[in-house]
């Protein structure tokens, strides 16, 4: 185990873990407008935790809601943030997309 973050995309779209591909936030959000909705998404992914303890689906559910708002707010969901019409490829498999070569050049961990 490492405690190297996750490689990122040459284009800074992407991050990889165990092979594949997820959505980076907008590089163009700023730094205050960012923090807040980190804050809120780790607030959300607790409340989740704790609706999950407590058996509460209603509380999950408006838990689950929030972290997707955030998750939106990012850029991270929805429509892709950069603008030069290549496709999303969040949730891909590195080897089965355009990234391949990339993916096959990192170091082993």
């Amino acid at each position: 185990m490492t405690d190297a973050p996750p490689p990122t995309t040459p284009d800074g779209r992407y991050l990889m873990v165990r092979g594949r591909l997820w959505r980076m936030a907008n590089p163009a959000l700023s730094p205050d407008r960012r923090a807040i909705l980190v804050a809120a998404l780790m607030q959300a992914r607790r409340d989740v935790a704790a609706a999950k303890r407590f058996d509460d689906t209603a509380a999950e559910h408006d838990a689950r809601q929030r972290v997707n708002a955030a998750k939106r707010d990012l850029g991270e969901r929805g429509p892709v943030w950069w603008t030069d019409g290549a496709p999303d490829l969040n949730r891909h498999m590195a080897a089965n997309t355009p990234y391949a070569a990339w993916a096959v050049g990192l170091p082993s961990a």
